[in-house]
């Protein structure tokens, strides 16, 4: 709202500090935990318990850290997106923060976190940070930049209304999405169960192989170093990274980063059709190639001779009888991995191309409804996601009334 003062954000702080800088061989088994940016959610604070790290109390003293403490606002400085942020809950450790994230302690006399954590979910807000990101590969804003963002300061009542209004409305939301979210889970179990039923009852003419034996396995591969070939250039061919999966479950399609015609000539190339596997982090994930492209050296091409089909290896590979070997094989101390060598001693109950046909048959019209009720989920996502956008637009334009139902708004969704 026009009459609503605006304010650059250090300016209604009483803290407004960068996290410390801690490498590695300052970190230790227990101690002060270390928050980093894969802790700061976009308004949310994820616990990430299972990867918490930790500084000794003599390092933190040696270091002269400073303690972040409950109701402390952390924005973090890198993607996705930058400029996110969230409140510190109570955790009950004493707690410290990377170089990455910069810790605001508001002036609560003239704005409280809970308004600003809203806000900077807003578009208005991230285009303002966007603008003063910097960097090729990965985008960052400085800490001066971001103190200099301009965010608006309406009277305190009206900011705990709009925050009070805004708690109802996304908790509905939540509501909504986690609904369709449990029934895209529950569908994708009973599919698993099915895929386990139909390569557990075997029937006559069914053989073992290892993988190995079943196809040729091609480890992907990088140019070095990857930074000089990565490329936003409309000829830049197509890029298949790790990352590049969150969003598909069978189907790679296209990818978000292209590499250079040179770069794609020390990488290994993949066809429509091809299969690949993922070798690290979500190591033994199986997918299918839509579109040319190059792979990174965390996947695998597997060459198919003519008597395997695609579509049978891929629910064969997705199975909890090939997964769980996966997991018996993979290995590493930091992130865990599965080399070729290792990846091709996994066992594969195979029959006949027939066969394999006719399983893919069945097992594609059950796979049909799990698409079906992800095709629902995205929808409901994105539909979630503009719908959050518009009551954020209205709150900070001042357009959320003293009438405003947030009931209604969270029934469109």
């Amino acid at each position: 709202m026009s009459s609503w003062n605006q304010r650059q954000l250090a300016s209604v702080t009483k803290v407004f500090a960068d996290g410390d800088w801690i490498e590695s061989k300052d970190q230790s088994d227990d101690g002060v935990r270390l928050i980093q940016t894969g802790n700061v959610g976009i308004g949310v604070f994820k616990g990430r318990a299972e990867k918490a790290r930790y500084i000794s109390e003599e390092t933190f003293q040696r270091l002269r850290c400073t303690q972040i403490v409950e109701g402390d606002c952390l924005i973090s400085r890198l993607p996705d997106p930058v400029g996110r942020s969230c409140i510190l809950p109570k955790t009950g450790d004493k707690m410290i923060t990377a170089v990455d994230c910069t810790i605001i302690r508001f002036d609560t006399a003239a704005v409280i976190p809970e308004f600003f954590c809203y806000y900077s979910q807003s578009r208005d807000y991230l285009n303002a940070v966007e603008t003063e990101t910097s960097g090729t590969t990965r985008k960052r804003i400085s800490r001066s930049k971001l103190g200099e963002i301009r965010i608006p300061v309406p009277p305190l009542p009206e900011q705990r209304r709009i925050v009070a209004v805004l708690d109802e409305a996304f908790e509905g939301l939540a509501i909504a999405i986690a609904n369709t979210e449990k029934n895209l889970k529950n569908a994708r179990e009973v599919f698993d169960g099915y895929l386990t039923s139909v390569f557990a009852a075997r029937g006559k003419g069914w053989e073992e192989k290892t993988l190995g034996q079943a196809c040729r396995v091609e480890r992907g591969s990088s140019p070095r170093p990857i930074k000089n070939f990565v490329t936003e250039a409309e000829d830049g061919q197509n890029w298949v990274k790790i990352g590049d999966t969150k969003r598909v479950f069978k189907d790679i399609y296209s990818t978000k980063e292209k590499i250079t015609k040179k770069g794609a000539e020390q990488s290994r190339r993949v066809d429509p059709g091809d299969l690949i596997l993922t070798n690290s982090m979500s190591y033994g994930r199986p997918y299918v190639m839509q579109t040319t492209g190059y792979i990174h050296d965390g996947w695998f091409a597997l060459r198919l001779p003519k008597e395997l089909d695609t579509d049978f290896m891929f629910y064969l590979l997705s199975s909890r009888f090939v997964q769980d070997q996966f997991h018996r094989l993979a290995a590493g101390a930091i992130v865990l991995n599965i080399s070729g060598d290792l990846v091709k001693q996994a066992i594969l109950p195979i029959p006949n191309l027939k066969t394999q046909l006719e399983l893919v048959d069945r097992i594609s019209r059950m796979y049909g409804e799990v698409q079906r009720l992800e095709e629902v989920f995205l929808k409901k996502q994105k539909a979630i996601a503009e719908l959050k956008q518009s009551l954020l637009q209205k709150a900070f334009a001042g357009e959320l009334t003293k009438d405003f139902r947030p009931e209604a708004e969270v029934a469109l969704a």
